[in-house]
Parts: C-alpha cells; sequence; structure tokens
C-alpha cells in the first residue's frame, strides 16, 4: 500500500509541470514547467533566509531586544511584500518608463497581476519571478535592518520600508537587472553583491550616522565597549540558515534548469563561503591571539556575500581566492569601522558592505571569456585578457549604487529624524524595545522586572 503511494506521488511529481501551469488548454513545455518549479524553490529558499535574519540580529544583539527584533523582521516582510506589489516590482521591472527614462527607471506592472503580465516564452511564469525578485527585495530590506538595531523606533521601520522597497531598491535593481543603464554598460552582479547587499549596508550606514551610537558603546576618549549579543549558537545557526538559503540566492538566479548551470554556480558558492570562513578565523587567531567565533562567522557570510556577483562568471580557484580575501577583509572593516565611531551591531556594513564592492570588483579581474559568454553579460576580466574595460565597469557600478542608496536612505531618514524622531528616549533604551515598544519581553520568564540588570 505505502509502495502504491509513493508511486502516485512519483507520478504527479513528475506531472506537475505539465499540470500546474496549462493554459488556454495549451501545456507549456517541460522546460517551461520544470524552470517554474526551479525558481519557486529558489524564491523559498531565500525567503527562508529571513529565519537566518531574525537568529543572527537576534544573537548579536542584547536579550531585553529579542522580541522586538524577531517581531519588527516579520511584520518588516509583511509589508514590503504589500510594497513591493504595489510599486517596487513596477519601478525595477516595468516595461516601459517612456521618453527614455527607460534607463534610469522602469515604468508598468503596478499591483502585479499575473493575469496580464507577461513572462519569458517558454522560460518560467511572471508570477514565479516576482516572487523571486520579492524575496531578494526582502533581504536586502533585512540587512538595512542591521543599522538600526536596538535604537530605532518602530515607526521609523514602517516608513523607511515604504521608500526603501517602494523606490530605492526597485531603482538600482533596475540599473543592473531591469535593462537600465548599467545592465546597458554590462554590469556584472549576477545575484546581487551590489543590487542586494551593497545596497542594504549602504541604508544600514546612513541609519546608524544619524542614529549615533548605542547608549554605552563608547567612553569619553573615544576608546570603544564591546557590547556582546546575548547568543551565539543563534548567530551560529542564523549562519547556517543562511548559507543554506544562499543557494536559492544564487543558483536560483540562473531561473533555469537548462544545462544544470545551477550546480556550477552552487559548487563556486559553496567554495567563495568557505574560503571566507577559514580566512576569518585564521586572520582573527593570528592577530587577536584567539580564533574569534563572531569574526568567523561573518567571514563565511562575506564569503558569501563576494562570490554572490561572481559565481556564474568565475573558475573554481578564483571562487576559493574571492572568499578567502572578503574573510581577511571583513576583519579589517570591521574593526576600521569600530574605530571612527560607528556603531554596526551586525557588521552589515563590513560583511554586507567590504565584502559586496569586492565581489563586484572582482569580475573586473576573474571573469572568464568563456564563463561570460555563457551568461552573456559584460566581458572578460583583467586576469583572462579583456583589459580594464570591465574593471571600470563594475568600479562605476558599485560607486553609483552605493552612493545613491546611501545618499537616498540618508535624506528620507533625515527628514523623518526632523518631523518624528528616529531613536526611542535614553530611557526606553535602556530598558529595552521589547518592554518599550511592544509591552512585553522576548524572554519573559528570564526578565522579570523593568530595569532588571541581567541585560
Amino acid at each position: 500500500m505505502i509502495k502504491k503511494s509513493l508511486l502516485a506521488i512519483g507520478a504527479l511529481l513528475l506531472l506537475f509541470p505539465t499540470m500546474a501551469f496549462a493554459a488556454d488548454g495549451e501545456p507549456p513545455s517541460s522546460s517551461m514547467g520544470l524552470n517554474a518549479l526551479w525558481v519557486m524553490i529558489a524564491a523559498i529558499l531565500v525567503l527562508l533566509m529571513q529565519g537566518g535574519f531574525i537568529l543572527l540580529e537576534t544573537g548579536s544583539t542584547r536579550m531585553k531586544n529579542a522580541g522586538h527584533v524577531a517581531g519588527k523582521t516579520i511584520f518588516t516582510v509583511g509589508l514590503c511584500s504589500l510594497v513591493y506589489w504595489a510599486v517596487g516590482y513596477g519601478f525595477a521591472f516595468g516595461p516601459n518608463a517612456g521618453d527614455g527614462l527607460n534607463a534610469f527607471i522602469g515604468f508598468g506592472d503596478f499591483f502585479f497581476n499575473p493575469a496580464i503580465a507577461a513572462g519569458p516564452d517558454d522560460a518560467y511564469p511572471a508570477t514565479n519571478f516576482f516572487v523571486f525578485q520579492l524575496a531578494f527585495a526582502a533581504v536586502s530590506l533585512s540587512i538595512a535592518w542591521g543599522g538600526f538595531a536596538e535604537r530605532a523606533k518602530l515607526s521609523v521601520y514602517l516608513i523607511f520600508t515604504f521608500i526603501f522597497a517602494g523606490l530605492i531598491y526597485p531603482i538600482i535593481a533596475h540599473w543592473i537587472w531591469g535593462g537600465g543603464w548599467l545592465a546597458e554598460d554590462g554590469a556584472q552582479d549576477f545575484a546581487g553583491s551590489t543590487v542586494v547587499h551593497l545596497t542594504g549596508a549602504m541604508a544600514a550606514l546612513a541609519a546608524t550616522i544619524l542614529l549615533k551610537p548605542r547608549i554605552g558603546k563608547y567612553n569619553k576618549d573615544g576608546s570603544a565597549n564591546e557590547i556582546l549579543g546575548h547568543n551565539q549558537v543563534f548567530t551560529s545557526l542564523a549562519v547556517l540558515l543562511l548559507w543554506v538559503g544562499w543557494f536559492g540566492f544564487n543558483a536560483g538566479s540562473t531561473l533555469a534548469v537548462g544545462d544544470g548551470f545551477f550546480g556550477y554556480v552552487a559548487f563556486t558558492t559553496q567554495l567563495g563561503a568557505a574560503g571566507g570562513a577559514v580566512a576569518a578565523l585564521l586572520i582573527s587567531w593570528l592577530v587577536k591571539g584567539k580564533a574569534d567565533i563572531g569574526v568567523t562567522l561573518n567571514g563565511a557570510l562575506a564569503g558569501l556575500v563576494a562570490i554572490t556577483a561572481s559565481c556564474a562568471f568565475v573558475e573554481p580557484w578564483a571562487a576559493v581566492v574571492i572568499g578567502l580575501i572578503a574573510g581577511l577583509l571583513v576583519f579589517f572593516s570591521m574593526a576600521f569601522f569600530e574605530k571612527i565611531r560607528v556603531d554596526d551591531p551586525i557588521a552589515a556594513m563590513s560583511v554586507h558592505g567590504a565584502a559586496g564592492i569586492w565581489g563586484t570588483l572582482a569580475n573586473g579581474f576573474f571573469a572568464t571569456p568563456e564563463l561570460v559568454e555563457k551568461v552573456g553579460v559584460g566581458k572578460a576580466g583583467l586576469f583572462y585578457g579583456g583589459g580594464f574595460e570591465q574593471l571600470w565597469v563594475q568600479i562605476v557600478s558599485f560607486v553609483v549604487c552605493g552612493a545613491f542608496a546611501f545618499a537616498a536612505s540618508f535624506v528620507v531618514l533625515w527628514i523623518v529624524k526632523q518631523v518624528i524622531g528616529l531613536r526611542v528616549t535614553e530611557e526606553q533604551e535602556i530598558l529595552g524595545l521589547d518592554l518599550s515598544e511592544h509591552g512585553n519581553y522576548g524572554y519573559p520568564e528570564v526578565l522579570k522586572k523593568p530595569g532588571t540588570t541581567s541585560v
């Protein structure tokens, strides 16, 4: 009986591509069905990365803010979904802005309706692509929240989500992925080192500059106090969840089953992450005399961020080099931001910013002619006879996108600061955002009294 049930389920799965996407009585090609299934699986993997962000930000901050961090992530992903559906997707991938504006911004497909939106012929349904791109927008937004951690008002998250998901992120996505001016120049960013990670990091930088450091982070003489996160097991599990989700992020960006190229992209992704983790552990051990777990975890993430732009363009040895350099870079970048008194609880600027820049640049050095031809974007890198042309395009790409993301985010948050304020009161910050913003603690059995010294 069990064997018959399993055979029936298997038959349904084999028939799924034909059954699920038939329209007007005409079944789609088997390749479209398989592509649709793959894109949807990848979208689910990317969306599940939000679980990693919840654990990462929660574990990296103090116990008195744990419930707030977890809850606001769910709330902002929900709001981001509505805003991206209403306008964000249209600005990123809308078919025509008219009058030459399409190089800067898309226009169309607002309040996305799969009944009228066109998907690529014989590739995958437009709905699948929408969900996939929505998950990317939500990741970039979650990266930005690192700069808000432990001191921003809940209302600020609401307002900034509208602007970031509705305009800032979609404009940059359009420039590189939606047929905008950087796409025309051949900018190579396969899965988002710039579009997703650098954009989110620069928004985080704008936020942390305007919010200023957390209470007790820096002394009057400029020296820094270490404010430890409350759960290193959470942060470790977070990195593993993000690592697994990244295969949807990178390999999913092939958007097709085809000849199995997504497997190669997953392969280089794994090598980049591994290089980042190992390099970060070794450099922290060498410099500090101890192998810092937090730095190691950030090194793995930095390797993933860096290889995201180049996973489809580089050979395996180059993927390892890209990851190794990212792991070293994140260590020194974290020290730099600490020295200049930029309070970055989640290391967003180092993991997603510095590593995102390096990952974008790496294509200008390591992109191979064969893989460039296969992907069909840009030209070969400097080390493969391509000269400086692609490297220059990559430099322009990260400079312009990073500057726009920072400037737009800074202006929006500065206006919000003048109108309603960005930061909770000193009393609320000391008490913790769980109680001051939500009325109860994430750990009610541990934190029984307001103002407890245990946090």
